[in-house]
């Protein structure tokens, strides 16, 4: 087993379940979505209350943690196997997580509109 400072005591089932579970929550909110505007006539009206309701809220952060979840696991594993130099490959990681990070913060802000 190899062992790397930086997979936080991760093992590959652990990533392997988050990357089923973050794509099972995608699929869902994609037919949550494609199911809302199969059935309605969408204006701005109907589209501004549906994302006003706190289940489309919450469903779509979930969505969009689940989305950053799963880059991150992909993008950490093509790190770990492409880039040899640790340092690099730790300051792509760090990169890589300020982005995420700043993604689900700004996500958040636009989603529930604070």
């Amino acid at each position: 087993m190899v062992s790397n400072a930086s997979t936080f005591g991760r093992s590959g089932i652990h990533d392997w379940l988050l990357i089923r579970a973050s794509a099972i929550i995608i699929a869902l909110y994609v037919i949550y979505l494609v199911g809302f505007v199969a059935i309605n006539d969408i204006t701005y009206e109907v589209w501004r209350s549906f994302f006003a309701s706190s289940v489309t809220k919450v469903f779509t952060v979930l969505t969009l943690l689940s989305i950053l979840v799963h880059a991150w696991i992909g993008l950490w594993q093509v790190l770990t196997d492409y880039i040899k130099p640790v340092a690099l490959r730790l300051v792509l990681q760090f990169l890589l997580v300020v982005v995420l990070l700043a993604y689900l913060i700004y996500g958040t802000i636009v989603v529930w509109g604070v």
